[in-house]
């Protein structure tokens, strides 16, 4: 008799097999809370980022249709599912409540005054971003021992590093018009690294912090917060892919491989020290 190879179902973030969770395991991931809300908050939210978006890239039909079938549509089910986890696990928090405080707060600093000032140099800054946004989720899914968190956290950062090849292939187009020198490309990274050191993402942490422990205000409770992001720093950088960081942020220099291979090492090296 022949051993079955029949597989088990696979399920996508449309079908998140919530009931297998261990709930009171995973109720005591207090990092886990703090990563998984806030990063829901920043994924949903992207709603208001692609309208900004679109606004900048009005007239090239090709990125705006992009943008608004799928980019928008998968970030956006990347914040939902993340959502619902932390509803299923921790159906005590007021997520409503501490994403309407946040979004407050963040739509008054996502404004298309932000953007680089060609469109060229924008895909750049989207390709950090994008960079962000797949080194982090590979980074969750592998500090995370609950099986389904890992799961959708593997899944997110599959379509996160495919949005990044769509800018990157967009950053290509617009250099051919544009011709960017490699200055200006590196102006454009290093902007939006020094952006990411004081980015939406504290903004989103503060929120859950703040929701977390009503009553708390900003600058009486300020050194616990640190303590808090400090904490979940150090869990994030053992598993931070700090050389596909390195890689990937390169790659819009489009410089020598030789040149390449000098400068990874030691951009790696420099990104592990800006984890907190």
């Amino acid at each position: 008799m022949q051993e079955s190879t029949i597989q088990a179902p696979r399920w996508g973030l449309d079908q998140i097999p919530f009931e297998q969770i261990d709930v009171s395991e995973a109720r005591t991931r207090e990092d886990l809370f703090y990563l998984v809300t806030s990063a829901s908050f920043i994924e949903i939210a992207s709603d208001l980022y692609t309208s900004n978006l679109i606004q900048h890239f009005q007239g090239d039909d090709d990125v705006v249709q992009w943008l608004q079938q799928q980019w928008q549509h998968e970030e956006m089910r990347h914040g939902y599912s993340l959502r619902d986890y932390v509803r299923h696990v921790w159906p005590e928090f007021d997520w409503q409540g501490a994403y309407d405080a946040f979004f407050d707060e963040y739509s008054k600093m996502c404004t298309v005054d932000e953007f680089e000032p060609t469109r060229g140099l924008e895909m750049v800054a989207r390709c950090v971003v994008e960079t962000g946004t797949a080194t982090f989720y590979t980074a969750l899914s592998q500090h995370a021992d609950e099986p389904v968190l890992s799961g959708i956290a593997a899944r997110i950062r599959a379509e996160e590093v495919g949005h990044y090849k769509h800018f990157y292939q967009y950053f290509r187009h617009y250099s051919e018009r544009e011709s960017p020198s490699r200055w200006r490309v590196l102006g454009a990274i290093r902007r939006r690294v020094l952006e990411a050191r004081n980015s939406d993402a504290e903004v989103a942490l503060w929120h859950v912090y703040a929701h977390k422990h009503p009553g708390s205000d900003r600058r009486a409770d300020r050194q616990a917060f640190q303590a808090v992001l400090r904490g979940l720093g150090t869990a994030v950088k053992r598993h931070y892919p700090v050389n596909m960081a390195a890689k990937m942020v390169l790659r819009p220099l489009n410089l020598p491989a030789r040149v390449n291979q000098v400068i990874e090492g030691p951009l790696s090296r420099a990104a592990s020290l800006l984890l907190r």
